[in-house]
């Protein structure tokens, strides 16, 4: 049996009081002032705000497991400091683990990271290992662009990285690629901003050597790479122009894409041109498309649907659905493996 393991999901839902504390946390930051104390949460709460929106939707679809992150939008490093970013970091981390513990079954936690545009990694390395070393996360969403849409931060192959890299390698888990919402009115957060970093990241890896430094590293561009794959001709002659060996030496034996296409010929396309070794089932349910398709009366999200379309063997479908996402997460597989499955 496979087991089907969406490695693309976002908190979304998060309680109101929640929501409510970090408009409180950002008001208190432009006054100058100590932010209120973090409510108190009842289970309760979580429960509805849950049961009601991505487990329901879980176990209609026919899915299993979701690695389960803070809403990626709401991260919003370019707002405050690194101070803000951190208790805001936590807090959302926190949560993240109230869930897993009423719901060990089907979620389990990747981690935001308390990035903030004039500070350096010291904070979010330490985020990291507190995560995955006490509340059990098995990886990260790493920011390339913290500033919300303007990217003057170093590419990702810059040694400004190194120190988030060094401790991934070291703890064993990975990366996905992912912003947050935009300041930039010429950016719309998920229709361009997340769209256009996905496809700077992959550019950024062609054009360094990151992976000779890290050959262990493993990073999980989201959305379906971006607009990578439908522009692969374009980049395997760019490797070339630039003196880089193949794609699949010098960039995908690290990189990976995920199944959030939110159409039938885009998920086809996907694995037309891109290695099944490298695509790992992913839905982003009840986040950025949230609607129902007018053309297909299904929803947008329900990308389960167009990867059972396709024509796989069974050895590539549990690949997609089960296996990459165990080999690109070890501490996802032994955590698994401790429950016999």
């Amino acid at each position: 049996m496979t087991l089907i393991i969406d490695c693309h999901g976002h908190y979304t839902t998060a309680p109101a009081p929640h929501n409510d504390w970090r408009e409180a946390q950002k008001a208190a930051f432009a006054k100058g002032e100590a932010p209120p104390p973090y409510p108190d949460i009842p289970d309760e709460l979580i429960r509805e705000s849950v049961e009601a929106n991505q487990l329901r939707l879980v176990r209609e679809r026919g899915a299993d497991m979701t690695i389960f992150s803070p809403r990626a939008s709401a991260m919003a490093h370019h707002v405050g400091d690194q101070t803000v970013s951190l208790e805001w970091s936590r807090r959302c981390n926190d949560l993240i683990k109230r869930v897993i513990d009423l719901y060990p079954e089907t979620f389990i936690g990747v981690c935001q990271l308390p990035q903030s545009p004039e500070a350096d990694l010291k904070a979010s390395v330490a985020e990291l290992e507190r995560c995955v070393t006490e509340l059990g996360f098995v990886g990260c969403n790493l920011n390339p662009d913290p500033g919300g849409g303007h990217f003057k931060h170093p590419p990702l192959t810059d040694k400004y990285w190194y120190p988030m890299f060094e401790k991934m390698c070291e703890l064993d888990v990975p990366a996905m690629i992912h912003v947050s919402g935009s300041c930039n009115p010429g950016l719309h957060a998920t229709g361009a901003f997340y769209i256009a970093a996905d496809t700077i990241a992959f550019m950024q890896f062609l054009q360094g050597d990151l992976f000779r430094d890290f050959p262990d590293l493993r990073l999980i561009i989201p959305h379906g790479g971006g607009g990578v794959p439908y522009h692969w001709g374009r980049y395997r002659g760019l490797a070339d122009m630039l003196s880089k060996p193949p794609l699949d030496e010098h960039v995908m034996r690290n990189v990976y894409f995920d199944t959030c296409v939110y159409h039938q010929p885009g998920i086809d396309l996907l694995f037309d041109v891109i290695d099944h070794k490298n695509i790992l089932f992913g839905s982003e349910m009840v986040g950025a498309v949230r609607g129902i398709d007018p053309t297909t009366g299904q929803y947008f999200d329900d990308t389960k649907r167009y990867v059972e379309a396709l024509d796989l063997s069974p050895e590539t479908r549990h690949a997609i659905f089960e296996g990459n996402a165990r080999r690109v997460y070890p501490r996802l597989d032994a955590q698994l493996k401790e429950r016999g499955l």
